[in-house]
């Protein structure tokens, strides 16, 4: 996973992309307590049951697969004295996704951005202030790298989308039946499969040489094309149209999009070349 790192109040926090959404590493945030052992204060924060209770909310409200019997359990017994919850206990047994915990030297628990500066208000309410303001920058600075050249192609390449015939010449592959059927438990994976073929863990199986995700190796064609489904899942989603029926008519949305950005693309080299 690419990793960026924050400086808040002269601690470095690193922040990586899982499947498109941004997670804060919770180990660095930790250090602004007690920069020795790190994973102590993070375990310290989730005997509370205030913790476990809000960890279990987020998930409700973001992990279809999430086990709420698992949960349960560490609900009733959380904020007793003999209570310890480490992060990899706590993502093993309940199927969790808004933490994720990587080893090695340059390891440490991260956490969904929600969770994070949850957790950095326990730290400290003013580092989370900093820890934000410095967040939004960042965010800030990448919407400036897109520039402005990119948005207007951005907007004739849209034009062009809605205005030339279909081609037949199929880009991303037909969705099948089997991929039809299933049921994804991120949105992002709808899109992923609609678009690539495959879901992010899929395509991480595959290429695991490989930093990053599925969507870092895309075409700026392919990152055209996924901004246009993201806004047509939601319009769906907001249509309670089933996700079955989404994946389908994503699908079908990027085989056209895509074969005309691909003609208009060839049309661009053949025209440079006539003129060299």
């Amino acid at each position: 996973m690419k990793t960026q790192e924050l400086a808040v109040q002269g601690v470095g926090i690193r922040i990586t992309k899982v499947d498109g959404m941004d997670f804060v590493c919770l180990t660095d945030i930790a250090k602004q307590k007690n920069a020795f052992f790190p994973a102590d204060v993070i375990k310290n924060w989730m005997r509370s049951k205030m913790t476990v209770m809000f960890l279990g909310l987020w998930e409700q409200l973001n992990n279809p697969a999430f086990k709420l019997v698992e949960f349960d359990q560490f609900k009733n017994a959380a904020g007793t004295n003999a209570f310890v919850l480490p992060p990899q206990v706590w993502i093993e047994r309940t199927n969790a996704i808004g933490l994720i915990s990587k080893s090695g030297r340059y390891g440490g628990t991260y956490a969904h951005r929600d969770i994070a500066f949850e957790f950095a208000s326990w730290v400290s309410v003013e580092f989370k202030l900093y820890l934000i303001t410095e967040f939004e920058r960042l965010k800030a600075e990448e919407q400036k790298q897109l520039g402005w050249s990119a948005k207007r192609e951005l907007t004739k390449l849209n034009y062009r989308i809605h205005t030339d015939a279909i081609k037949q010449n199929l880009i991303p592959p037909e969705v099948s039946s089997r991929q039809a059927s299933l049921i994804y438990a991120d949105e992002a994976d709808v899109l992923n499969v609609a678009m690539f073929g495959m879901t992010a863990k899929e395509w991480r199986d595959a290429n695991p040489d490989k930093e990053g995700n599925i969507r870092d190796y895309a075409t700026i064609n392919e990152l055209i094309c996924l901004a246009n489904l993201e806004s047509l899942n939601a319009v769906m989603i907001d249509e309670k149209i089933p996700q079955h029926d989404r994946l389908l008519k994503l699908n079908q949305t990027a085989i056209r999009q895509m074969t005309i950005l691909e003609e208009v693309h060839s049309r661009q080299l053949l025209k440079e070349d006539s003129q060299s």
